[in-house]
């Protein structure tokens, strides 16, 4: 890394090397069946979830796009940014998940190497991101959020948990707590005077207290004893329902999630969790 590049910048850049090598690693035991099995993502097997990556990435790169259309009417194809993914996708299909992952090591490897070589002034160059203009700093910690989940998702439809601790993991869940005013307050309409609890077990525990007044939900600085609302999973399940996998209503009757106090708020917080979709 270049003199001078900030600790963020720098952490950002070894949070991608470490989640992208533990993805490398996974992929390199696994048969081609495994690669073909059906994730939590709609439409998408472990190899799709891994092109996704690789597609990203060798965009900015500048690596040509593929010339190529999937086929119409996709049912998990819904949006404008859902068909310009799954070009790169679908173009790799046919392909075999050593193919894949050969491609996705090439291009790993380059944008970390590139990066690595970055100044103080590459990392404030002007830059895509997903919420719209902004810099190479603005953009990382996208990247370590959108690989570290989809790593989640190949795990789990694998049976092959990991990846629940470091850089990766540590950044992905500060961007996914984080939007736990907006869940509370807007998504799920909690009125003034309202105080959420959430409380995550391990893996990936940590402590989330959310206040309501004058229509904004904002944190808190300490967690107060008698919440109007507590919430306890554990970190994994906070994380998975967040990036809308799986069922909330389904991990609620399951026990999987657990809720105190007004019992209807806290489901219907808890079935708001999903930001992204």
């Amino acid at each position: 890394m270049s003199d001078g590049v900030s600790p963020d910048d720098a952490a950002m850049v070894d949070a991608l090397d470490e989640v992208w090598g533990r993805i490398a690693e996974l992929g390199a035991g696994l048969t081609e069946g495994e690669w073909k099995r059906p994730t939590e993502v709609p439409g998408w097997s472990v190899q799709d979830n891994l092109t996704h990556l690789t597609d990203l990435e060798a965009m900015i790169l500048g690596r040509p796009a593929p010339d190529h259309t999937p086929p119409e009417g996709l049912a998990h194809v819904k949006n404008d940014p859902g068909a310009r993914n799954e070009r790169f996708v679908d173009s790799r299909r046919t392909w075999s998940g050593a193919d894949a992952l050969t491609e996705f090591v090439d291009v790993t490897h380059a944008r970390v190497a590139q990066l690595r070589s970055y100044s103080v002034e590459d990392f404030a160059a002007d830059s895509w991101t997903p919420m719209g203009p902004g810099t190479v700093h603005d953009l990382l910690p996208f990247r370590v959020f959108d690989s570290w989940v989809h790593e989640q998702d190949m795990r789990r439809a694998l049976g092959r948990p990991g990846g629940l601790g470091g850089g990766a993991a540590e950044e992905s869940m500060r961007r996914i707590t984080g939007t736990a005013g907006y869940v509370v307050g807007k998504k799920a309409a909690a009125p003034d005077g309202t105080t959420v609890v959430i409380e995550l077990e391990a893996p990936l525990a940590r402590m989330i207290a959310i206040g309501v007044e004058g229509g904004r939900a904002r944190p808190l600085d300490a967690v107060p004893g008698a919440p109007t609302v507590r919430i306890v999973t554990d970190g994994e399940t906070y994380a998975r329902l967040a990036c809308g996998r799986g069922d909330p209503a389904a991990a609620r009757a399951a026990g999987s999630v657990r809720v105190e106090g007004d019992e209807e708020l806290a489901a219907r917080i808890v079935d708001e969790l999903n930001f992204l979709f």
